[in-house]
């Protein structure tokens, strides 16, 4: 097993690395055929993710205790989730996902997924672990994110209010880098990481990760958003 964060860090991210063609989703976005109507379904889902997130990592800087390098990393990422909520709007007002739309809007359970697991994670996970899990996946959002806001300005004209919620993750961000090593190698310093453990976690999120996209490939290849309740 790898001695230092860096290293755990990096071969972690190589062995969980995606498909580069699971996301079905994200070519039709880069070419601009992705309906706007998708685009307004994946910010209505986001609002419920990041509310769900926000709540799961500060109860996971909570528990954290006496580690307070898994502690400091957790709170950055709640208050990474607040900024992210703030800046949601504007994109959500560019894909024309106003307050009426928002209030009727049914959540898709595919896309819940993830965000029901990261507060499972928060309940149950070992913090280093869920610390280095949380890190892999971040990488592939973090690439997801950086095509989108591209895209969102060359083909579908938005500006850079409406991308700069994805203009967020996208770019890179040394102190959340820097307190996401100082987190796993608290664990490792303590012996409280366990690596077949902290790959199970990650596996899983890449896995909802993924049902995420698809929910939305299947939805805009349906031609319609889903009816209220």
């Amino acid at each position: 097993m790898p001695r230092t964060a860096r290293e755990l860090l990096e071969t972690t991210t190589g062995k969980l690395a995606p498909d580069p063609h699971a996301n079905r989703l994200l070519p039709l976005i880069g070419r601009g055929a992705a309906r706007t109507a998708t685009l307004a379904a994946l910010a209505l889902e986001q609002r419920h993710v990041i509310a769900a997130d926000r709540r799961a990592f500060l109860h996971l800087a909570e528990r954290s205790g006496e580690r307070p390098a898994c502690a400091a990393f957790f709170t950055m990422l709640a208050e990474g989730e607040a900024l992210a909520q703030d800046r949601l709007g504007a994109y959500a007002a560019g894909c024309g996902a106003g307050e009426a739309e928002t209030a009727v809007y049914e959540p898709l359970a595919d896309c819940q997924a993830y965000p029901a697991y990261v507060a499972w994670l928060a309940l149950n996970g070992e913090p280093a672990d869920v610390a280095l899990a949380l890190s892999v996946n971040f990488a592939t959002w973090g690439r997801y994110c950086a095509t989108i806001a591209l895209a969102l300005r060359r083909q579908y004209g938005f500006g850079d209010a409406a991308c700069a919620f994805f203009d967020l993750f996208a770019e890179p961000s040394p102190e959340l880098d820097r307190k996401a090593r100082a987190a796993i190698q608290e664990g490792l310093d303590t012996d409280s990481l366990d690596e077949a453990r902290a790959h199970r976690y990650g596996r899983l999120l890449g896995s909802y990760e993924a049902r995420f996209w698809h929910a939305l490939w299947e939805l805009d290849g349906r031609g319609s958003a889903p009816a209220p309740l």
